[in-house]
């Protein structure tokens, strides 16, 4: 059982209907897929993964020696402690956002500009996708996309757009961390640009944990808690997880097109075919209040989350 794979350049095609349902599929399936020659240039991937790297080597490596995951590591090891950490992930991130290009976390050379090139391509991809999304629940055009675009005026986006990157670096003891916890995204859609090398990246699919294979310049597409929402829960956010790993030092670009923190979120009027199947109700709510209550339940089973949102 591997995680799908599809080729986005087919969507504008002949085979565009195939494609159509190869990602309607996925998205009911599984919550993950990996899309290859998808329109982002494969040099500019190049220089992300380049520079992300070598940012990391000299700007952050040395400061992970003695950050929390390394010293509650030590101290477990000093008691001869075989009991796991559960409450710290083995990583090191930051994150990327449209009004932090004055307070820029690394200062490798080229790194911002490059940046700013790699997330505008990403948020076209995103358009993209949220507009198959619609196409595919049988939704008007540009209706996800608006539903998080709470208070839109000439063009200008307010939805959230961030990018974390993150490294997993080498664990000594990866039976006793986790790289990252079990957890689904609070948000929209998230496009993840994973390494090629090493893996670590899990979904679960019917109880089993499957690995998300590292392909070369693929961005890897999952759904978050609000696109099941959206889809009235035909297209369910996925649990996913990273594993610490005694080799390598894994990196990971994950950017999240989220609803406004104002934006109100609903379940739609859907055709009946559409939501056919798809009985859960949900209810309707701002999104900063649901990602209230997700900040202190990230790691926690999902469908409470729902039932503890203040409601509209």
């Amino acid at each position: 059982m591997a995680v799908p794979v599809i080729d986005f350049s087919k969507i504008n095609g002949d085979e565009r209907e195939k494609t159509l349902s190869e990602i309607a599929k996925a998205c009911e399936e599984w919550g993950f897929f990996q899309l290859v020659n998808h329109g982002i240039p494969l040099e500019l991937l190049e220089k992300v993964k380049n520079l992300s790297s070598e940012c990391y080597k000299t700007e952050r490596a040395e400061a992970f020696k003695t950050s929390t995951p390394v010293k509650l590591l030590n101290d477990l090891l000093q008691k001869n402690s075989t009991e796991k950490l559960e409450n710290v992930d083995w990583e090191d991130n930051f994150t990327l956002l449209d009004h932090s290009e004055n307070e820029w976390p690394c200062n490798t050379s080229n790194f911002k500009e490059t940046m700013v090139e790699y997330r505008g391509e990403v948020r076209k991809l995103a358009s993209k996708m949220m507009e198959v999304m619609d196409e595919n629940l049988g939704l008007r055009k540009g209706y996800i996309k608006k539903a998080f675009n709470e208070g839109m005026e000439d063009g200008e986006e307010t939805a959230f757009f961030g990018t974390k990157v993150s490294h997993y670096p080498p664990c000594p003891h990866p039976e006793l961390v986790n790289g990252l916890r079990a957890h689904t995204d609070a948000g929209g859609v998230v496009l993840l640009f994973q390494d090629d090398e090493y893996d670590g990246l899990q979904v679960l699919k019917d109880g089993e944990w499957i690995d998300v294979q590292p392909l070369p310049n693929a961005i890897v597409i999952n759904t978050g808690d609000q696109i099941e929402v959206l889809s009235k829960g035909r297209y369910k956010s996925a649990w996913h997880r990273v594993l610490a790993r005694e080799k390598g030092n894994r990196r990971s670009i994950a950017s999240f097109y989220n609803p406004s923190y104002k934006a109100a979120i609903g379940p739609p009027e859907m055709t009946a075919a559409a939501v056919e199947g798809s009985e859960k109700k949900y209810p309707k709510y701002v999104f900063g209040d649901y990602m209230d209550v997700y900040a202190n339940q990230k790691f926690m089973p999902k469908e409470p989350r729902f039932l503890s949102v203040k409601t509209l």
